[in-house]
């Protein structure tokens, strides 16, 4: 996973300038997705499985950790707050986009039962709230209504030539494709596992979801956001972040269709409700550190960083004493 999360990493960069999309849209979608690839399978896979809470806490918990990522990769950024320079509307979307997927199941969770043919109404308007939400943000990036301030440590998105050089732009898609399913086949084994150690230590799904598959399949994204932000690539690595919990939440739409016992979001505990409402909370954290752009905070950091590493700690105390 370290190697294939670095290459993507720097792939991903490349393809952002030769494609002229930009780090914001191609960290959102296309690294954002492919790193997320087997955190979809293990949720599917424990879906299937009839683990329903082990589905819904491995793709909750992994959108948790992952926000947790990008204070970590804070501190590998030393120049200045890496909101403050990773400034753009695309993500500024993105992650309202996120806040606004995420209140759609656990809405499903608080309302009386219904489902079709096993599958809740919210299901498919994720997937319409998604694709709804991708058209918005390119149509943003191609005729930006606002754009933030540019300051001196603003990084700017610009094409470096340096990513017109070496492997055509169908190998690199290719190498990339081929790292993703590496990743995606490495979640069926996360999945298997998982359940297996629930059943045989004693454990919640929901704990061994949020703290244990969740992070797991979640650390092609730390590593990933990591290299990004040492190459330099910080709207890149902002992006990846927040489009892959985008994307994380679409796990649940695969799931419910995977679980065969009725909607899995009325399958779920309470302790996974606590989990979405953890997320909100971390996801709108991060969207105010974007729009107030503090310069530096705190150890070095910015305020919303601080706030992530405080939120993150105190949710997994919660999970860690419901069990």
């Amino acid at each position: 996973m370290t190697v294939a999360g670095v290459l993507m990493s720097t792939t991903a960069d490349i393809l952002a300038d030769r494609t002229g999309l930009g780090e914001a849209i191609v960290g959102g979608i296309l690294l954002g997705i492919s790193t997320s690839l087997s955190g979809v399978v293990t949720s599917i896979t424990a879906a299937a499985d009839g683990n329903a809470s082990l589905a819904v806490s491995n793709a909750v918990g992994g959108i948790a950790a992952q926000t947790f990522f990008l204070a970590v990769a804070d501190l590998f950024y030393r120049k200045v707050n890496l909101e403050h320079a990773a400034a753009s509307p695309t993500n500024l979307l993105l992650l309202a986009l996120l806040i606004g997927m995420l209140s759609l199941p656990l809405t499903a969770a608080l309302v009386p039962p219904v489902a079709l043919f096993a599958v809740h109404p919210v299901t498919p308007l994720l997937v319409a709230a998604y694709l709804a939400g991708l058209v918005v943000t390119k149509r943003a990036r191609d005729e930006p209504m606002w754009q933030p301030q540019r300051t001196r440590e603003t990084k700017e998105d610009t094409p470096d030539d340096e990513s017109f050089r070496g492997p055509s732009t169908a190998t690199l898609f290719v190498r990339f494709a081929v790292l993703a399913a590496a990743l995606g086949v490495a979640g069926w084994g996360i999945a298997k596992t998982g359940a297996v150690i629930a059943e045989g230590a004693g454990i919640s799904q929901s704990v061994v979801g949020a703290l244990f598959t969740a992070v797991v399949t979640s650390l092609p994204e730390l590593i990933t956001t990591v290299a990004a932000v040492r190459r330099g690539a910080v709207t890149l690595a902002v992006g990846g972040i927040i489009g892959g919990n985008t994307f994380d939440v679409l796990f649940l739409v695969g799931a419910d269709v995977a679980y065969r016992d009725g909607s899995i979001f009325h399958a779920t505990a309470s302790r996974d409700l606590f989990l979405l409402a953890w997320a909100i909370l971390m996801a709108a954290t991060l969207l105010l550190g974007l729009l107030r752009r503090e310069r530096v905070g705190p150890a070095g950091i910015g305020f919303e960083s601080n706030a992530l590493i405080a939120i993150y700690a105190a949710g997994v105390a919660v999970q860690v004493l419901m069990r």
